[in-house]
């Protein structure tokens, strides 16, 4: 079942081309570890899934690119033509010239709905090629400007059109100290608006990825293609073919669905969380990433072993909510074929309380500004009322209460 990718803003359009070139490196290793026939199935798969035809034996990104200006858009189409491997489609982009700095209310509520059926006829005609739709995943910032909340306002239309198709977020949670002064403002209401259109929202934190890139993997000067290319490849190794069951050889075919079935048991709990674990050798960790203490522990001791995941050591009720049965709440699909350069790898998606604490850290702080009315004028001059704001404190402290409730 094939994914379309919606690339919006810089943020998304630079993420957006790691994931596909990760995924065709991949994809097109050699062998990669494993048998002829394993290898051709799993490049078929990874065709299917997130490329279509080919054009003049290039294979074109199920991709839709969404930028206010056509510089970033420009850059990333023309990165993966000169790559030569693969590249986007030719009616697979939409630019306007000029943006609004960083205003939210201007992305959901003037470019929006201004450009709202150019926007969707693209993604339409992504929708066109696939034999079998799966779901979209929608790749994004949280805190940026007019981008995160074009965002909402395309992950919105989505659900309207396409309701029965699953759709995923992956957005990026800002720095603690970051430069946008309004961000903590665009972060609630990106979050309070995906939640009510999106079916879940996959999760990575600008600090922890930072820290992996400077502590685990050495980068001196860390640059965004840095932190690019570690997103591009924990999001390719959850994406992966893979396939469940013993003497089996049928990839999953719903990988959206698969990963949801379990994970969002409840509308309020939508927060995805990714770590995997790289080994480039049995006795070399090639980086590791910030995790849960106890299945870190579990994962990295299965890996450094003898690299089976053997589910009976995730059977702890311990580490589950008390209201979800182990066997329920741990799912596992394999597969023989490494992934990228590592001869051996593993990628955990939970949701858990990992982000009640920086979500409550950035609800308190646009509290405060707003308590203050400060920037406001802001929003109300392109719609956004404080009312909307409003509302969307309401809604993510009653996620926030939710988590604490649960005793994860």
């Amino acid at each position: 079942m094939s994914i379309v990718t919606v690339q919006l803003g810089q943020c998304g359009n630079q993420i957006g081309f790691e994931v596909f070139d990760a995924l065709f490196s991949d994809s097109h290793c050699p062998q990669g570890l494993c048998s002829k026939r394993e290898n051709e199935a799993y490049q078929a798969s990874c065709k299917e899934r997130f490329f279509s035809e080919e054009e003049n034996g290039v294979p074109i990104a199920r991709a839709v690119l969404v930028d206010m200006e056509p510089k970033v858009i420009n850059q990333t189409l023309s990165k993966a033509a000169h790559s030569g491997r693969w590249k986007y489609g030719q009616h697979s982009c939409f630019c306007q010239k000029q943006g609004s700095g960083n205003n939210w209310a201007y992305g959901y509520s003037v470019h929006g709905p201004r450009h709202e059926e150019s926007i969707m006829n693209l993604i339409q005609k992504e929708v066109e090629k696939c034999d079998s739709l799966n779901g979209f995943l929608i790749i994004m910032s949280m805190a940026g400007g007019t981008g995160s909340g074009l965002g909402a306002f395309v992950t919105q239309n989505l659900q309207d059109r396409y309701s029965n198709s699953l759709k995923m977020n992956q957005i990026i949670w800002p720095y603690g100290t970051g430069e946008v002064i309004v961000q903590n403002y665009n972060s609630i209401l990106t979050l309070s608006h995906l939640y009510r259109s999106s079916d879940a929202l996959l999760i990575h934190e600008n600090d922890a990825v930072h820290k992996i890139c400077a502590k685990l993997m050495n980068i001196k000067q860390i640059s965004f293609r840095d932190i690019n290319q570690v997103l591009a490849h924990q999001l390719g190794s959850v994406f992966q073919p893979t396939y469940s069951g013993e003497g089996s050889f049928h990839y999953r075919r719903n990988p959206l669905g698969d990963l949801m079935e379990n994970l969002v048991p409840h509308p309020e709990f939508k927060m995805l969380g990714v770590r995997n674990i790289p080994q480039m050798s049995e006795n070399s960790l090639a980086y590791s990433t910030f995790t849960w203490a106890g299945l870190l522990k579990h994962l990295r001791q299965m890996l450094i072993s003898n690299a089976k995941m053997e589910e009976g050591a995730f059977k702890d009720p311990a580490l589950y909510t008390s209201w979800l049965e182990p066997v329920h709440a741990f799912s596992v699909w394999k597969t023989q074929r490494a992934f990228s350069k590592y001869e051996k790898s593993a990628a955990l998606v939970s949701n858990s309380q990992f982000l009640v604490k920086p979500l409550d850290m950035i609800v308190g702080k646009a509290w405060n500004m707003f308590a203050s009315k400060a920037y406001i004028h802001q929003y109300t001059k392109f719609g956004i009322e404080e009312e909307d704001f409003l509302d969307s404190f309401t809604l993510l402290e009653q996620v926030i209460a939710s988590y604490c409730n649960l005793g994860f």
